[in-house]
């Protein structure tokens, strides 16, 4: 089976006039959003540009404690909810929440203008290549055909220009929205140092004034924010240095290289205390370094980065290479296929251009935000967005570029663990609901912050899960033993000391609250505590369940395995209510928001597999009346789980309308905040971002997730071929989908039936896999580097959703 090699590329008629039209290039580290036409403007993002210093974190738990939270008030709340006495058990947990987490920033503003440029007529303005990673210009300036290429490699944003004939001028400007110190001119390299701040408060905190606080002289802080921008030019013209940038006159050929440098890099890189000692020359000079070698060499756009060579190929309706115009083929098509794979494919081009090893993780809005004051300070919301990032990493193939998600859990564990003992008197660590660059692990809100987002102690425990990911589409012991395993076993130390037991025997958790939701009291008041969380449980029982799983794999005799298992099965099954509904929580209540945007209680089914259709057919059919009453609707990440989830369920049809619901054009004011209640929906932008609004990308990449666990699942230990295919996916090809144990799939299905799968095992070791199709069962051996056709031998009708 192949697929041809021309690449997958994606037109918009005309430049942008508005960030929500601009294309996104990135390499993990630096992000740039590409306007195009003559203006030529670059919007540009360092992943390490954050609000907030190392040390907030530890500062703010301090402050905290001094206010008097801590293992004793603990235990008064936990007495006031023994008592009934919600609202007092509200006020004393306010006292619990430090300030927010900070703030991802726009770094700076990079305009390669042409002056008299005009985009080609009949020709698309910019141009997209999802596989080789850049974005294509076709201009003229009168006779002369111009064309430019951007793309994003090795932390540096290149943009080389050809021209038929020389240009007058190229005017090459570089500002920024930070506080600027200074610029100079040196050896050829145009710098800009800057100062990001030091404390970034969210938008929704309006009584911090400033906002942004910028590190001052006197102030006796040991972090002062320092950052970097170099710009470097290689021309055939003549290039001369002003104040706000350079002109090249006369110049045929440029290549343009603008890159970074930060003391935040320094400390995401974990050398010790360099971040503190480091000078501004020495991060003037990795900047300056980084561009100088960009022209040294003879870069081209085809040097850079490109699709990576496992990933996952999708044909859905069997077209997928070529040129389409995004208007009319993606936003306005009707091929419903087409539509399909390119949600999926950019998805994937846009986790891998936002996470790669060694730098930050994806924030809210990947690596790219233009606004000071974004939505959510662009943070890590760790209550489903941050998690849903990563869902796709590893049945696309690019799990690799979920590490940074492992780094980012490994420093949300440094301070959670201080956390976890002074605040609460527990083993282990734990986080929240919010998270930043830093490794926030405190509650946030500022002591008015509703509990039923601020107080959730489980966001650390459901990383973990995607941590298991990690290990179970690798196979790699390695890296279990030596990251994940010490994270699990942190976590599932403070989930032990977290349960507690009734008089009656009874497991309970207190406080535990549903992540933002809440439920009718009986005085008729919306409460967030008082009940355990399905969810809460859930999250625990799957962490204790793998981390005994470890165990195993790791034959490690560890004495926390008895906890463990006594823990594990005292443990209630997730309740059913009276209607036949999965509860979300531990008692059949009221609820506040019937089309709550959350689908917490049914984590279980995914991205965990606690409830499957043939193991625990009762809560399947639970959860399956639980979305049902949720309705469709009404975000991209809300979308994304409910297609996952239907997936899971085997409700290909289902799937298939929220997809499309969520593949709908966005026509409305892209730049306001709509309510968070679901009562407007939201769709795609012009350049395909997933919006509420405001943007988000958890939508984007979370679609990809959706479409695969369409096509094949993998838990359970079962490989289930076209599990709940659409009726309007027919046809189709993919090649490359990762399953757990480390495998690769490829399908090809005509007719709404499989016409072929291989099945290939790139691991050192043979394994034995299940496969599934139409209800039958093939039992299979792959020895190590090896593969099996499967080809005809699981022929029957389309699946349906299991009774």
């Amino acid at each position: 089976m192949t697929i041809s090699t021309e690449t997958l590329q994606l037109a918009w008629r005309d430049p942008a006039q508005h960030w929500e039209e601009a294309i996104p290039l990135g390499d993990g580290r630096l992000g740039a959003m590409v306007f195009g036409g003559a203006g030529g403007r670059y919007q540009v993002n360092d992943a390490t540009v954050w609000s907030g210093t190392p040390l907030v974190a530890e500062e703010e738990l301090r402050r905290v404690l001094a206010n008097g939270a801590g293992p004793e008030r603990l235990r008064e709340v936990r007495a006031a909810l023994a008592d009934g006495d919600l609202r007092r058990a509200e006020e004393l947990l306010l006292t619990f929440e430090g300030r927010y987490s900070q703030e991802f920033l726009p770094f700076v503003d990079l305009a390669v203008e042409l002056p008299g440029a005009t985009p080609v007529d009949g020709e698309p303005a910019r141009v997209l290549d999802l596989d080789r990673y850049l974005v294509r210009e076709s201009l003229h300036r009168g006779a002369a055909r111009i064309e430019r290429v951007s793309w994003v490699d090795d932390g540096t944003l290149l943009v080389s220009i050809d021209s038929a004939e020389p240009l007058p001028e190229v005017r090459i400007a570089l500002t920024t929205p930070l506080r600027e110190l200074s610029r100079a001119v040196r050896d050829g390299v145009l710098t800009l140092d800057l100062a990001v701040p030091v404390d970034g408060a969210p938008l929704h905190e309006q009584s911090v004034v400033p906002p942004l606080r910028y590190a001052e002289p006197g102030d006796g802080g040991e972090y002062d924010g320092f950052a970097a921008a170099a710009l470097a030019v290689r021309s055939d013209g003549t290039i001369e240095a002003g104040d706000s940038g350079l002109t090249v006159r006369r110049a045929r050929r440029l290549l343009i290289a603008l890159s970074s440098s930060t003391r935040a890099e320094s400390w995401w890189a974990g050398a010790d205390d360099e971040w503190r000692t480091v000078s501004p020359e020495t991060i003037r000079d990795r900047a300056a370094g980084r561009v100088l070698g960009a022209i040294a060499g003879d870069t081209t756009p085809q040097e850079g980065a490109t699709r990576p060579p496992a990933a996952a190929r999708f044909a859905i309706g069997g077209r997928r290479e070529g040129r389409w115009d995004v208007e009319a083929d993606i936003l306005r098509g009707t091929d419903d296929g087409l539509r399909a794979t390119v949600a999926a494919e950019y998805g994937r081009y846009l986790l891998t251009s936002s996470s790669r090893p060694g730098n930050p993780a994806a924030n809210l809005q990947g690596i790219w935000n233009g606004e000071l004051r974004p939505a959510w300070s662009s943070n890590y919301t760790i209550n489903i967005n941050t998690e849903m990032n990563y869902w796709a990493a590893g049945p696309l193939g690019v799990i690799e570029h979920a590490e940074p998600l492992i780094s980012l859990v490994e420093r949300m564990a440094a301070t959670g663990r201080d956390v976890a003992t002074e605040l609460y008197g527990c083993r282990g660590w734990v986080a929240h609901h919010n998270s930043d660059l830093w490794g926030w692990s405190l509650p946030v809100g500022m002591g008015h912050g509703a509990p039923s987002w601020a107080i959730w102690m489980m966001g650390g425990v459901w990383l973990t899960h995607s941590l298991w990911d990690h290990h179970e589409f690798t196979g790699d012991d390695a890296l279990l033993r030596e990251r994940i395993w010490p994270l699990m076993r942190g976590a599932a130390e403070f989930c032990l000391d977290w349960l507690q037991v009734g008089p009656d025997g009874r497991v309970f958790l207190a406080p535990s609250t549903s992540p933002e939701n809440a439920y009718r009291g009986a005085d008729g008041v919306p409460r967030a505590l008082g009940l355990t969380a399905t969810m809460d449980l859930d999250l625990i029982r799957s962490l204790f369940a793998r981390s005994l799983r470890a165990l195993e794999f790791l034959g490690d005799p560890d004495p926390l395995r008895r906890e463990l298992e006594a823990a594990l099965a005292a443990i209630p099954a997730p309740p059913i209510g009276r209607d036949g509904r999965l509860l979300e929580w531990s008692e059949e209540v009221e609820e506040h928001e019937p089309a709550h945007r959350h689908l917490s209680p049914l984590v279980g089914l995914y991205p965990l597999d606690l409830i499957t259709p043939d193991g625990t057919p009762a809560l399947a059919e639970a959860s399956r009346r639980f979305l049902d009453a949720r309705g469709p609707g009404a975000m991209g990440w809300s979308w994304a789980w409910k297609i996952a989830l239907r997936a899971r369920l085997g409700d290909g049809e289902e799937a298939h309308e929220l997809l499309n619901q969520a593949l709908t054009p966005y026509d409305g004011d892209a730049r306001r905040h709509g309510p968070v209640d679901g009562s407007e929906w939201g769709g795609l932008l012009p350049n395909l971002f997933s919006t509420h609004p405001p943007f988000q990308i958890d939508g984007n990449l979370g679609f990809p997730a959706g479409i695969a666990e369409l096509l094949l699942q993998s838990h359970g230990g079962v490989l289930h071929l076209l599990p709940a295919l659409p009726e309007a996916w027919p046809d189709g090809r993919v090649l490359g989908l990762g399953a757990r144990g480390g495998l690769r799939v490829d399908l090809v299905w005509a007719d709404g039936r499989l016409e072929s799968a291989v099945i290939r095992n790139p691991l050192p070791t043979p394994c034995e896999v299940r496969l599934r199709y139409a209800g039958a069962d093939l039992d299979v051996r792959l020895p190590a580097g090896g593969e099996h056709v499967v080809d005809r031998l699981l022929r029957g009708p389309v699946p349906t959703p299991y009774g």
